[in-house]
């Protein structure tokens, strides 16, 4: 009922909602090969732009749908459909016998269609572009406190070796004395902590740690010098 109250006015460009489509797919609940079935009709409609205006029904046989997504078959084809009409993505507008087809008028003008319904890509097309340019805002700064973490790990490991091999005594946060080793074993402790497959939120708090123990280890070289 939305698609179908979409206003003639609104344009929009075909490849570029499915760009966002594809990288807000985690959030839209479907997979790379329904995606790639989206991609073939999309490629099945005449026009760049989809608009508010006329049908945007793509009316292909599953034998000819099934031939873009490199030679999909008939079973997966209807599954990876389904995933794409749960997720809002297109409408099934079926026909009194199942088939998917376009009556022509006198002019020779579709008037009449019945397959699938691309109409929610264009009613949808603001959800997609917010969910896509979250997802690209979270995965710079996943990637930013990546960047600290390398950072702090670099630092702390040529600032320890510079204490060892220069015989700096270590008090660290006023716990009393510590040796480079223990240094070294709460620095190894903390990057024991980095999982390989992270979210931003489990590792900003290592960043955190690793940024603290970069302090007092800089701090510990600052006093020294201005000791001697």
């Amino acid at each position: 009922m939305v698609a179908t109250e979409r206003p003639s006015e609104k344009i929009v460009h075909k490849w570029k909602i499915f760009r966002a489509i594809c990288t807000a797919r985690p959030r839209l609940g479907v997979s790379e090969r329904a995606l790639s079935v989206l991609n073939a009709l999309l490629t099945f409609h005449p026009e760049t732009a989809l608009t508010g205006e006329g049908d945007l029904i793509v009316f292909l046989s599953n034998h000819q749908l099934s031939r873009r997504p490199q030679g999909m078959p008939a079973s997966t084809l209807r599954r990876h459909l389904a995933v794409l009409v749960d997720a809002g993505l297109i409408v099934r507008c079926d026909s009194p016998n199942g088939k998917r087809y376009a009556r022509k008028d006198e002019a020779g003008e579709i008037e009449l269609a019945f397959g699938f319904d691309l109409s929610p890509l264009v009613m949808r097309s603001e959800e997609f572009e917010s969910l896509a340019a979250d997802i690209e805002a979270e995965a710079r700064a996943l990637k930013l406190v990546r960047e600290r973490i390398t950072l702090c790990r670099r630092d702390i490991a040529k600032m320890i070796a510079t204490g060892i091999e220069e015989g700096v005594p270590t008090r660290r946060a006023g716990q009393g004395p510590a040796d480079w080793q223990e240094v070294h074993a709460a620095f190894r402790a903390m990057v024991a902590q980095i999982p390989r497959t992270a979210t931003r939120q489990e590792l900003e708090p290592i960043a955190d740690e690793l940024s603290q123990l970069a302090d007092d280890v800089l701090n510990l070289q600052i006093q020294e010098s201005e000791r001697q």
